[in-house]
């Protein structure tokens, strides 16, 4: 196998482990949880309209999970959810510092650079995405 084809199993590898972490934390707010229960968590943690973002994270994550999940739109959605990472290490987590033991930043920032590379790099191997393209 070449490297570009190694490459491609490396970024489907890091698209699928980002996907479900997304799907189950997603899917934790939406279907455990709540809307209302998110909303009152980021009222606390103070983040702001935690009404309106309370219904959109949880979307984003889990419907951006599922959609890394199949390499479908695979950059927009890694995009929508490193943005919902980028707002999580800017407003949860950067006043705790940096280890994740006290409650920081290194987890969310280490979500966000994979999301980032994935909206850069594309699906890599075995996707919906891909399979489009080749059928062009």
């Amino acid at each position: 196998m070449n490297r570009s084809g190694l490459a491609g199993w490396g970024i489907m590898l890091l698209r699928v482990t980002v996907a479900v972490i997304f799907i189950v934390h997603g899917g934790q707010k939406l279907f455990v949880y709540g809307l209302s229960g998110v909303g009152q968590s980021f009222g606390q943690m103070g983040i702001p309209a935690p009404a309106i973002t309370a219904a959109l994270v949880p979307i984003a994550e889990f419907f951006g999970g599922l959609a890394l999940l199949v390499g479908f739109f695979t950059r927009y959605a890694a995009f929508l959810i490193a943005a919902v990472m980028a707002g999580a290490v800017l407003l949860v987590h950067s006043s705790k510092g940096f280890f994740v033991s006290s409650g920081g930043f290194e987890y969310a920032l280490l979500l966000l650079v994979a999301n980032l590379t994935l909206a850069m790099a594309g699906p890599g191997t075995l996707s919906i995405d891909g399979s489009r393209r080749s059928a062009l």
